[in-house]
């Protein structure tokens, strides 16, 4: 599952660098079918599992922080147009 997460929002980011939206908005909803198995409970690994995981949670978060830089900057454009009419 992890892994699978891992390459959705690596493809996430790609996307969103590269302005292709609707492929973004489709992978992001594949992400979501991922993580919602992690919502019921994912059991505790040990050893190089352990580490695997954590590896990938960091590759994760690294993804998810380049969407950030990518969106963030353009909601806040959105929002400040949509405030001024």
């Amino acid at each position: 599952m992890y892994e699978n997460i891992a390459g959705l929002t690596g493809k996430m980011a790609g996307a969103a660098q590269s302005g292709d939206w609707n492929g973004f908005d489709t992978l992001q909803g594949e992400c979501a079918s991922q993580a919602s198995a992690a919502a019921t409970g994912v059991p505790a690994l040990e050893g190089a599992r352990r580490l695997r995981k954590i590896d990938l949670l960091k590759q994760i978060m690294a993804n998810d922080r380049a969407i950030r830089d990518i969106t963030e900057p353009w909601m806040g454009q959105l929002d400040r147009a949509m405030c001024a009419h």
